[in-house]
């Protein structure tokens, strides 16, 4: 007996076929899902049975361990070294000196202004001024690039130079563009 019965416009037929292809497509997806989750259970039971999964469980708790103390020493390290850095940017790192005849009746530029400054251009700046009666020695401190105590040509010039040497530095130390030569 053949039924000519129509459900959604169509023939119960066609719609009892297509059901049937569906059915047989999951039990297809189902059967190949439970064998993938049949082999990983028995990788599992395989890595986690008997001395070995033991023997693993452990090596996964030390190597977490190892990562906290390391992580531990990570912070501390960069701690110490924000610690260096604001050291080292306090320390005298830039040094300007400017050689000079004081006065007409002395000659060899035996006075002298040094300037003497951290990476913050603050410091001191020395001025020693030789003649025929003796040295004179003066200090004036620096903060910021800036004195508040007026300065002599010659000191500004010093202070100048510590205030750009590693410009300086830098010049002398890059190649030339045209490092090759003709012969």
């Amino acid at each position: 007996m053949i039924l000519y019965a129509k459900a959604f416009g169509m023939r119960i037929e066609i719609i009892i076929g297509i059901l049937l292809a569906l059915i047989v497509i999951l039990a297809i997806l189902f059967i190949l899902t439970f064998r993938k989750l049949l082999d990983m259970n028995r990788k599992y039971y395989t890595i986690m049975s008997g001395k070995k999964g033991k023997d693993l469980e452990e090596i996964v708790f030390t190597r977490f361990k190892e990562m906290d103390k390391v992580k531990a020493m990570a912070k501390r390290i960069s701690k110490e070294h924000k610690e260096s850095k604001a050291h080292v940017d306090s320390c005298y790192s830039k040094i300007g000196l400017k050689k000079y005849d004081a006065f007409n009746d002395m000659a060899g530029e035996l006075s002298f202004s040094l300037a003497i400054l951290n990476n913050n251009y603050s410091g001191v700046v020395i001025n020693a001024m030789h003649s025929k009666e003796g040295c004179f020695t003066y200090a004036k401190e620096i903060i910021k690039g800036e004195s508040y105590i007026t300065l002599s040509d010659e000191e500004k010039e010093a202070l100048k130079k510590a205030m750009t040497v590693e410009d300086e530095i830098a010049l002398l130390t890059t190649p030339l563009e045209d490092d090759s030569y003709d012969i």
